[in-house]
């Protein structure tokens, strides 16, 4: 075993023994299958981070290990979900909160009827991503070459992404419900804010001047580290809604979400380390295949119920096919 994955390991060992130990058998297999999907269901969201991660200095990987896991286990998983459904039903954070704890069934059908606010989010942010990428004039390197060839010259047009991200949710906002037409505008418009801002951020902290290397480097891996968070939220938000329909036990959900979520952290790193990205050239590629089929399925939702285990799939598909292909090339070469 790669020493990545030993410390995941142990915690997974531990943790899933405390729930065995005060929540029973049903909780501890319900919580080893989410730590299951999570990690089958992430992988895609690996691959990017370990792009991501590249960027950064030593020092700032190891934090995404391991003040990013504080963030991903308490924050996304935890207090990020009660503060949406706080904003969707206009009641106290703190009320919210005691039903997350103390009535989780009723804190899960509140979380279910947010879910329209959580995937206008998640959408836009995950559209813009791999549209991004995909758009990228300067992107020289294409796996489905007949469709990537030509986004990289459309890329050209200025902004493009912007627009077709405003296009789709706003062409949306006219096919849901009157009721939550507003909270799927403001929650997609949100995600697009986000994405910008963080952009630009990363862009700005990229830009080093003459004796401001030290400080731009420390800048950007702030930076990086917060859009970093800020993707897995929009990865995992999903991921904790259909959890809720698995067990109402919040020891059996944070524990399984957790360990899945430092599992795919540790295969992070791991790919980072090893240069994976480099020798599988086309891994990348599919991964943000997956991002993309991920957004439309979230943008879906909004209209017609979409299973998770589709939703996994289709992201499993493009990542599988991506490293067979890759693997295919380097045979080639």
């Amino acid at each position: 075993m790669s020493r990545h994955f030993i410390s995941p390991v142990i915690t997974a060992l531990v943790a899933l023994g405390a729930v065995f130990f005060f929540g029973g058998t049903a909780a501890f297999f319900t919580a080893a299958l989410l730590v299951l999907l999570e990690v089958t269901l992430s992988f895609d969201n690996a691959v990017v981070n370990a792009k991501v991660l590249m960027k950064m200095t030593p020092r700032w990987q190891q934090r995404f290990l391991t003040w990013g896991m504080i963030i991903a286990v308490l924050g996304t998983r935890l207090v990020l979900p009660v503060l949406i459904v706080s904003a969707a039903a206009w009641v106290s954070p703190f009320l919210i909160a005691q039903l997350a704890f103390f009535s989780p069934a009723e804190y899960g059908a509140l979380l279910s009827n947010a879910h329209e606010l959580i995937n206008a989010f998640g959408a836009v942010f995950l559209l813009m991503i791999s549209l991004k990428y995909f758009l990228d004039e300067e992107k020289k390197i294409h796996w489905i070459h007949f469709i990537e060839r030509h986004l990289t010259i459309w890329g050209r047009v200025e902004a493009l992404e912007i627009f077709i991200g405003l296009a789709v949710l706003t062409a949306l906002s006219f096919l849901v419900p009157g009721d939550v037409r507003a909270m799927v505008l403001t929650a997609g418009i949100i995600g697009m804010i986000l994405f910008i801002a963080m952009e630009g951020i990363v862009s700005a902290f990229s830009i080093e001047t003459k004796g401001q290397e030290k400080a731009s480097a420390a800048g950007q891996g702030l930076a990086l580290f917060i859009y970093l968070n800020i993707l897995d939220s929009a990865f995992s938000l999903d991921g904790v809604v259909g959890a809720f329909a698995l067990t109402s036990s919040i020891l059996a959900i944070v524990v399984g979400l957790g360990v899945g979520a430092y599992f795919v952290r540790s295969l992070t790193v791991y790919l980072v380390e090893k240069r994976s990205l480099e020798s599988l050239l086309y891994l990348e590629h599919g991964a943000h295949w997956a991002i993309f089929g991920l957004a439309a399925s979230m943008f879906t939702s909004l209209l017609i119920p979409v299973p998770e285990i589709i939703t996994g799939t289709i992201g499993m598909a493009f990542v599988l096919a991506a490293y067979y292909s890759s693997l295919r090339l380097n045979g080639l070469k």
